[in-house]
């Protein structure tokens, strides 16, 4: 099956990313993701701790009764923070993602010229378009994953589906975050749409890269670190030898009638 050779192909590209990161000395931007997620991290804390003040307050005034307001206030308090906890972390991933595209785009320019030194090739677009095509990519991503997440749940309450619902849910966590990944390269090569295109055509390239992504983030603090610079470096190895075999059937390259880059 297609699909599994190319989950195989972006798995294995992952060693070729750490040697590519050793070779180019790109250990400075592991720091980036790192602060990023260092930020947002806190911003979710003050939210959940903003929430639990809020709701508390709210409950007590509302409580008809003197026995028992306190331990209400501060359950309802207890579970507010928790769902803005949970809603926090869920958005953590896309947020990373989204806020490092200005600097995890450039990381693999660097490892597309190194490895096709001469070939003509787009730049990177701008710090804030960079930024503007991330925002938008991730956030329609979150809720589609959101929205198939909540429908395998539903479907994981009937006997026989309930035991395929898990897996399925981590391959849809994967495809989305490998998306973002391969979306740092593709977007020096296609437009939007078209980059929308190649990664449903090549649904396991992002499984393949996102699967990786996801096992490496669950390390506390040094997956934080080590992730989003490895994933990219693999994913834009991935995404550069697949552009190579001209299989794509859809190459719309920024209004050009193919991608600037020959078969080798």
């Amino acid at each position: 099956m297609p699909i599994i050779k190319d989950i195989a192909f972006s798995l294995s590209n992952y060693a070729k990313g750490i040697a590519l990161i050793r070779s180019l000395n790109l250990w400075r931007y592991f720091a980036i993701p790192l602060v990023i997620s260092l930020v947002i991290a806190v911003l979710v804390f003050v939210g959940a701790w903003q929430a639990k003040t809020a709701l508390s307050a709210y409950f007590t005034g509302i409580w008809p009764w003197a026995w028992g307001a306190t331990a209400f206030a501060s359950l309802s308090g207890f579970i507010g923070s928790l769902g803005v906890l949970l809603l926090g972390f869920t958005l953590t991933k896309y947020l990373v993602l989204a806020f490092s595209a200005p600097f995890m785009s450039p990381v693999s320019e660097r490892i597309d010229r190194h490895l096709n030194p001469g070939h003509a090739m787009n730049p990177s677009s701008s710090f804030w378009g960079l930024l503007s095509r991330s925002l938008r990519l991730n956030i329609g991503n979150l809720f589609r994953e959101l929205g198939l997440t909540l429908m395998l749940l539903i479907l994981s309450l009937f006997p026989v589906i309930g035991l395929i619902s898990a897996p399925l849910i981590f391959v849809v966590q994967a495809f989305y975050a490998g998306f973002g990944n391969l979306d740092y390269t593709l977007e020096r090569y296609y437009d939007y749409r078209s980059s929308k295109s190649f990664l449903h055509q090549y649904r396991g390239l992002a499984i393949g890269n996102g699967l990786v992504f996801i096992l490496i983030s669950l390390i506390p603090v040094l997956g934080i670190i080590l992730v989003l610079p490895l994933s990219v470096s693999a994913g834009t190895f991935t995404v550069l030898e697949t552009i190579k075999s001209g299989d794509f059937s859809n190459t719309k390259n920024h209004g050009h009638t193919n991608p600037n880059y020959s078969k080798s």
